[in-house]
């Protein structure tokens, strides 16, 4: 039985949601369901990857969550020499103290901008995974907290790919979800003409939203309500993936955690005490292709993941409303 406070707590989700919905569209035009997707990602603890071409607002669209909400915000350029101490940190020895002083490196914010993440080495990449998976950094034997929330947000580039080191499968399955931007519509980029035009609308971007504001609304999406045939419905998806002739690599287990964690959130902002099969539906693509690996033959066909998760949506009975419980 949800309680009174429980439904506050969800009446005050979608109102700040709200503001900082706008306040992110006010810099990204045309956008909606990618800010929406973003705004899903951070409600349900998850970490963002942001994927296109060049110039399309990557890093402008991590900036604007970033700067929408009263939190510490770091942004980490990756580039070839980057060492995974800058990253997490390193222990410098105090001569007046006469003891080793731990300097925490820039993972240590609450949102942090990882840009152009596959400019780095395989080892700096997986300096982030005990972060993004446990929330916590081990040096030294020492093991230290990140401050709540936590969220990363990384982009890269999937166009250009000279001195760049793809992502591996443990990286890319830490982030809950993959997006794309795409190119905006021609109004939509006639209204940036005129917004951006004299001044980056980031200059003017103010908070909307404090840390422990998005701190209780993360503890709001944990009460949202799954049926059992919705969970199964989750569990049947990514079963498909690791049986689907075009894949040489299904989903994983924290995949189908992610996914129903998506879904839960994505009801919340809807203002829902409980989860749809339509919210896994509408999640699945980006929560799931990113994680998955064509085989060679479904490479020479042009065979997308999404295309394969597309596939699998199709075949894949969906709970009827008696089955909901």
């Amino acid at each position: 039985m949800t309680t009174y406070d429980e439904r506050a707590s969800l009446s005050d989700l979608t109102t700040t949601a709200e503001r900082i919905r706008r306040s992110v569209e006010g810099v990204i035009e045309g956008k909606p369901e990618v800010v929406r997707l973003s705004l899903t990602v951070l409600m349900a603890e998850g970490h963002l990857l942001i994927e296109d071409v060049p110039g399309v607002g990557k890093t402008m669209l991590a900036k604007a969550l970033a700067r929408s909400i009263d939190c510490s915000v770091r942004r980490i350029q990756f580039t070839p020499d980057l060492l995974p101490s800058d990253i997490t940190g390193v222990s410098v020895y105090d001569q007046q103290r006469r003891d080793f002083e731990f300097k925490p490196g820039a993972i240590f914010a609450q949102i942090v901008i990882g840009d152009e993440i596959n400019r780095a080495s395989p080892k700096t990449q997986s300096a982030l995974l005990e972060s993004m998976e446990e929330r916590q950094v081990t040096i030294d034997g020492q093991t230290y907290q990140l401050p709540s929330p936590f969220m990363v947000v990384a982009t890269q580039n999937p166009v250009e790919m000279e001195g760049t080191y793809p992502l591996p499968e443990a990286q890319r399955d830490r982030f809950m979800a993959r997006v794309s931007i795409g190119y905006p519509s021609p109004e939509a980029e006639l209204q940036m003409l005129d917004v951006h035009g004299g001044a980056s609308p980031l200059d003017d971007l103010q908070p909307v939203a404090h840390a422990h504001e998005i701190i209780k609304l993360v503890e709001a999406v944990r009460t949202v309500h799954v049926a059992d045939s919705v969970r199964r419905y989750a569990v049947d998806l990514v079963a498909a993936t690791r049986r689907h002739p075009d894949l040489r690599l299904g989903a994983s287990p924290r995949a189908t955690l992610h996914l129903l964690r998506a879904a839960k959130a994505a009801a919340a902002l809807e203002g829902r005490e409980f989860a749809l099969p339509d919210d896994v539906q509408a999640l699945a693509v980006a929560v799931l292709a990113h994680r998955l690996l064509p085989t060679a033959q479904a490479q020479l066909n042009r065979r997308t993941a999404e295309q394969v998760v597309a596939d699998i949506l199709q075949r894949t009975p969906v709970p009827t409303a008696e089955h909901r419980g």
